[in-house]
């Protein structure tokens, strides 16, 4: 095992300042050199952050990547999303504890290796995805797992396996105006700079006094936050909020501290494309940033990635790096005196709540990852209790767009009510998984046309908390108006078991539920144990009825937009897919309580469809 002893945990702590609001960062650093997170480790970090140990305990115990009990010196986590079990990962990881000696979820004998499930791994268009020590591995084969077997039990270290295991590739099948934009490092912000000049030259010249002149001269940045405005962007993380609004109240907002955070922490099993844009675009992504902290005042920004992109760490910081040599990012942006703005990379740990935008501050402030109560908002009281933007990385790659082709430009893309375009992340049943950008407005059948499905059954848009789309439906349009989505397009052809998809989203849900809340944290694991009644072949259709019963429960009562939306999956499959519950059933003639129809209609009216953004709270 790790000696305590392996790290002077003082120079961590030393480089991060001793502060507690980075102490997401300090646990990390100190675990991937320690291995795991020991008592006397904790205790010594609470002191020299100078907080309560039971709050860094908290902290420590709440994300899933953090160990306080000894783990191995290879930690293994198989992707449990449904995509990968459609192709075959859970006869993998059998073989793989088989050829360990180990059973799934347990520390081997020789405290050497523990294998175990994760949620998603954001792998989806390349699994059998795992992570080896936090580290992507993707496309598992049984002659990768006979080799990983082999080189665990030589003790060979992660960073010497076979290259060729941890490529991730792009898969980037149909791109427009994001994922092939061309522009150099710089170029948006220069034109949006050169756009204020003019706004204010104009500005002056029609003033009726030389005072007037000079209060239009120095408004700042109104002409950016104009075009922003005029774009009629939406937020991309699914909810859509209008982007310009929410950058206009956090810039009038009182105080003279603002912050803008990027949401990397794309955990909705299915969903892939921060991590393409990231790779791909971090320019454009980090450009976006630079434009909203210049429309609202900011100083300070903040990527929060998610802790499965552990691989993208560097390479991000690499890249602000270069802006910084570049004089995109610091004092003096672009010479412009005034213009200071900087950006730091924070890594996640394992939270799918985190993806909702007060959970991610919390995280942020180095705290548990729970949803603040709302209002007030983070525009108003976000980090550190200071008027805060966040918006999704999609979002900020289109703002740079926007910043250097004007509004008007962008508000010819797509539809009347959606703006631009929609990176979807294509997996299942196709024979193209990958990244497909379209103009909003597209059908779910084109999509399936180009990505070479067939025979398809249904359609899960924007992942577990969307919406299920049967094949009678495929018409209809991925746009605000229609069908919004963050981004996941799970494709399940005529073999699949929609039961079994939705008992993997009941799963996945009592899984990665806070546990702050009463009604999430009991029924979320009921409707699991539900679900897994059912697929056993012990349910009747009493619990059917109670699926119904603790799903108002949820949508009437959770804390969070995860516990709102946890019963979606149920309730689409129960309506479109009755039958795949029904055959599973020990009794069908058994005389429902209450009408089973009427009771779906009250649940789904609750959670309507055309106020869906009110229950995604965990977008933007």
């Amino acid at each position: 095992m790790f000696p305590t002893n392996a790290v002077d945990i003082g120079d961590i702590l030393d480089r991060h300042g001793r502060d507690g609001t980075r102490l997401m960062q300090i646990l990390r650093e100190t675990q991937e050199v320690l291995g795991w997170l020991a008592p006397e480790t904790i205790t010594a970090i609470a002191k020299g952050v100078g907080w309560p140990r039971a709050k860094v305990e908290g902290t420590a115990g709440f994300y899933s990547f953090f160990h306080t009990q000894p783990m191995g010196r290879y930690r293994i986590l198989w992707s449990d999303n449904i995509t990968d079990r459609m192709i075959g990962n859970r006869d993998l990881m059998q073989a793989l504890c088989r050829k360990l000696w180990l059973e799934p979820g347990r520390l081997s004998e020789d405290g050497l290796v523990s294998v175990d499930t994760t949620s998603c791994t954001g792998m989806c268009d390349q699994g059998p995805a795992l992570l080896a020590n936090y580290r992507a591995i993707t496309r598992m084969t049984p002659e990768r797992v006979a080799q990983m077997a082999e080189l665990i039990q030589k003790q060979v270290p992660v960073a010497e396996w076979p290259a060729e295991w941890f490529r991730v590739d792009d898969n980037i099948r149909r791109a427009d105006i994001l994922l092939n934009n061309a522009m150099r490092p710089g170029e948006a912000l220069k034109a949006a700079l050169a756009r204020e000049a003019e706004a204010d030259q104009e500005s002056a010249a029609n003033a009726r006094s030389w005072r007037e002149g000079v209060n239009a001269a120095t408004q700042g940045p109104s002409a950016v936050l104009e075009e922003v405005k005029k774009s009629n962007l939406r937020g991309r993380g699914g909810a859509g909020f209008t982007t310009g609004i929410k950058w206009e109240a956090c810039r009038h907002a009182p105080s003279d501290e603002r912050y803008v955070v990027c949401n990397a922490d794309e955990g909705e099993p299915g969903t892939f494309k921060d991590r393409v844009l990231l790779t791909r675009q971090a320019d454009l992504v980090f450009e976006g940033m630079t434009v909203a902290a210049y429309a609202i005042g900011a100083k300070k920004g903040y990527l929060y990635l998610r802790g499965e992109y552990r691989y993208l760490l560097d390479p991000l910081n690499d890249v602000l790096a270069r802006r910084r040599d570049l004089d995109l990012l610091g004092t003096g942006i672009l010479g412009r005196p005034g213009f200071n703005f900087d950006i730091e990379v924070h890594l996640g740990a394992g939270a799918y709540v985190c993806g909702e935008e007060s959970a991610l501050i919390e995280s942020l402030e180095g705290k548990r990852g729970v949803p603040r109560n709302r209002p007030p908002y983070p525009v108003t009281s976000g980090f550190l209790g200071k008027p805060t933007v966040v918006n999704n990385v999609e979002t900020f790659a289109a703002a740079a767009l926007i910043a250097a082709e004007g509004g008007d430009w962008y508000r010819g893309i797509g539809t009347a009510k959606s703006a631009g375009t929609k990176l979807l992340s294509v997996s299942g049943d196709v024979a193209r998984p990958g990244i497909y950008e379209y103009p909003f407005g597209v059908t779910v059948a084109e999509v399936l046309a180009d990505a070479g499905a067939a025979e398809t059954q249904a359609v899960q848009v924007s992942g577990p908390s969307g919406v299920c789309v049967a094949d009678n439906e495929f018409g209809r349009r991925i746009a605000f108006e229609d069908i919004p989505t963050a981004g996941a397009f799970m494709v399940f052809d005529r073999n699949r078991d929609m039961f079994e998809v939705a008992r993997n989203f009941a799963q996945f849900f009592a899984h990665e539920s806070c546990g702050f809340c009463t009604p999430c944290r009991v029924g979320t694991t009921l409707l699991r144990n539900l679900m897994d009644k059912i697929g056993n072949g012990h349910g009747t259709q009493y619990d059917i009825n109670e699926i119904y019963q603790v799903s108002r429960v949820l949508q009437m009562a959770a804390h969070c937009g995860l516990g709102h939306t946890a019963p979606h999956p149920l309730l689409d499959t129960l309506e479109k897919f009755r039958p795949a519950y029904e055959r599973r059933l020990k009794s069908l003639d058994f005389e429902p309580a209450f009408d089973l129809d009427g009771a779906l209609a009250q649940a789904r009216q609750m959670t309507g469809r055309d106020d869906l953004a009110a229950h995604l709270e965990n977008a933007e």
